[in-house]
């Protein structure tokens, strides 16, 4: 585990807005710009290369598997070495893997295994990363405005996708799905080296006690409160439905019926502008009772996985798009602070890991079962 020292900040910041959460807010922009257009490009890829659903799905669940398989160990792992390192490493693994993905694409030669075993990768990559990301960011604000703070990181992260999500579509559309992969690679590096600059101090010693030890003090953190885990199994069901939306139905019914990667970027773009303005109400709303306004502000995100099955105009799924990016962003920053507040900080990665475990355990099996679903069904 990693004790962040005092973030130096300049004059006229806020006391929350020190150098390390300076920092971590440009990383996650930069990965947010390159993340955006390569989950379209990567599900295009397939397409171009002959593919159908089914395919889409199994290279979706591909990256999804390891994921779900090596969280519990990156949390663990997060909360026994420094953060920032276990984030780097994780970016380079990353960014290797986008950029031998991009290289295959380009060079016309990529075969379904080869994808989805460079996706894989992608996976691994992100199970150390995200609890360790987590646990950082987390550590990293201190005090009443802690809310305000996570709701501007996640605004410039959102806006970035705005971005990346239109004009990842705009770049498939008329270079090819390679290009948007090689800029993700390129933002996967720049990112890591953002991150290796993270002041994080000293590193806490701790008594070696084991990793299935260090797992099992997690898991008691998360089953001694009713709320958390309440909340990770409803997020196991929300983003199992959302994943196969975005990762399969969202770029075949863009194929089939909207006109291509286009719209479907458009789309995407629309609901990084809800999140944005989601975050904004979150930077001036505290709400009272914070995770009951955030829970129930997570009921309207069905309602774009409802408007692909019609499927609305583009104008109108956008729209529907854009409202669910407000609800699950008032939701998001409740939890983060949530969070924040109740967690201890030598524990906060191995919680994230946990609260990533359940609310991502059952997207593999929704991603590889949305194309078979999709061409049997429609």
């Amino acid at each position: 585990m990693t004790i962040p020292s005092a973030s130096r900040r300049r004059p006229g910041r806020p006391a929350w807005a020190g150098r390390n959460y300076t920092l971590l807010t440009a990383a996650a922009v930069v990965t947010g710009l390159g993340n955006a257009g390569a989950l379209i490009a990567a599900a295009f890829a397939v397409l171009e290369a002959g593919g159908d659903g089914g395919d889409v799905g199994l290279v979706a669940a591909a990256r999804t598997v390891p994921l779900v398989v090596f969280l519990l160990i990156g949390g663990a792992v997060a909360d026994r070495l420094p953060r920032h390192r276990v984030m780097v490493a994780a970016n380079t693994l990353n960014c290797l893997s986008q950029a031998a993905f991009a290289a295959l694409v380009l060079s016309g030669e990529a075969r379904l295994w080869q994808m989805a075993v460079l996706s894989a990768l992608g996976g691994t990559g992100q199970a150390f990363f995200s609890p360790a990301a987590e646990g950082m960011l987390l550590s990293t604000v201190d005090g009443e405005q802690a809310g305000r703070a996570f709701a501007i990181f996640r605004m410039g992260m959102n806006g970035a996708q705005i971005g990346g999500a239109a004009l990842g579509g705009a770049l498939i559309a008329a270079f090819g799905p390679g290009w948007v992969l090689a800029v993700d690679a390129a933002a996967f590096a720049v990112a890591g080296a953002l991150r290796a600059f993270l002041d994080v101090g000293r590193t806490a010693r701790r008594e070696s006690a084991g990793m299935l030890r260090d797992l099992r003090e997690g898991w008691r953190e998360v089953a001694g409160r009713p709320w958390l885990w309440g909340i990770v199994v409803q997020f196991s069901v929300v983003n199992a439905v959302v994943a196969a939306a975005e990762s399969v139905y969202g770029p075949l019914v863009a194929e089939e019926h909207l006109g291509g990667a286009r719209p479907w970027g458009l789309a995407l773009a629309a609901f990084g502008a809800g999140t944005l303005l989601g975050g904004l109400l979150m930077t001036r709303w505290k709400p009272r009772r914070l995770l009951l306004v955030g829970t129930v502000c997570v009921f309207p995100f069905a309602l774009p996985s409802a408007a692909l099955a019609v499927p609305l105009p583009v104008p109108a799924l956008c729209a529907v798009m854009f409202g669910a990016g407000v609800s699950i962003e008032v939701f998001g920053v409740s939890w983060m602070t949530a969070l924040h507040q109740e967690i201890p900080e030598d524990k906060l990665s191995r919680v994230a890991a946990y609260d990533w475990f359940g609310s991502v355990s059952m997207v593999p099996l929704a991603t590889a079962l949305a194309g078979p679903a999709e061409s049997a069904f429609g």
